[in-house]
């Protein structure tokens, strides 16, 4: 099929995991060098509209772990969107993303698309929950604006992972979330990280995609907590004027550090 003149590009990144120093380590991985490799990597090979970053960007929740984050991206003067994971503390991250190219908005409409942020986060615990007001508020933009194709993101996964300890913070009510996009077949995809990991499946004619994280990944189907040693990761997503929407997977061409391997929690 032939592909439209017009796409938007977005980068898609999660989980960074951003300690309040820049030289700390999380299982012994070095998050904020491979959240800068992933950043420098993504836009030496590509041109990008937007970043997305979608939720679990500070490990240590605080203005100096965002402000590193924000410093970071003003160099690639790009528009980024930010929403909350079940480690990061919303208020500061609204605090110090509120410029005009780095922000928390919930709703950014270009050329024929809406992108939809959501918050699954549930204070205090580490699975996802979508409130009855960001249902209201979803449904309200997909209402107001039916001729836009949707993408919608959020923190927490939405489908099953097969890994039994991750599918415990699943988005407990997302039947509702189904039920709600099902009235709206401009929404074409749903965009997540949590898992650590890649995720490609469909809910009906619904994309849903996990990404990877920029710094440690879980292992696939594991019964419990276990990490992989893979490369991290990022999203492309491409997103056309006809309501085509392409995405790919890419890993960082070096291999990860230091991870503590055989821990068992963190």
């Amino acid at each position: 099929m032939t592909k439209p003149t017009n796409c938007t590009t977005l980068l898609h990144v999660t989980d960074s995991h951003i300690l309040s120093s820049p030289d700390a380590t999380l299982l012994g991985v070095n998050t904020a060098h491979y959240f800068q490799k992933i950043i420098k990597q993504a836009f030496a090979k590509h041109h990008f509209d937007l970043i997305l970053l979608t939720g679990d960007l500070a490990q240590d929740p605080c203005v100096a772990s965002y402000q590193y984050i924000r410093t970071a991206l003003d160099a690639y003067d790009t528009p980024c969107i930010c929403l909350p994971g079940n480690h990061d503390a919303y208020d500061i991250m609204q605090q110090v993303f509120n410029t005009g190219s780095i922000n928390c908005r919930k709703q950014v409409l270009f050329n024929n698309w809406q992108l939809i942020s959501l918050n699954s986060q549930i204070i205090g615990a580490t699975g996802g929950y979508l409130s009855h007001e960001e249902l209201v508020f979803l449904d309200e933009c997909l209402a107001k604006y039916p001729k836009h194709y949707a993408l919608l993101a959020m923190h927490h996964h939405c489908l099953e992972t097969q890994s039994i300890w991750m599918d415990t913070m699943i988005v407990a009510n997302r039947q509702q979330l189904f039920a709600t996009i099902s009235r709206y077949p401009q929404v074409k995809a749903i965009v997540h990280g949590h898992i650590h990991q890649t995720l490609e499946a469909k809910v009906g004619a619904v994309q849903l995609w996990g990404t990877p994280s920029t710094c440690f990944q879980f292992k696939p189907r594991a019964k419990e907590f276990d990490l992989d040693d893979t490369s991290p990761g990022y999203r492309i997503i491409r997103l056309y004027d006809d309501g085509q929407i392409e995405s790919e997977v890419v890993r960082l061409a070096e291999a990860l550090a230091g991870l503590q391997i055989h821990t068992h929690g963190y």
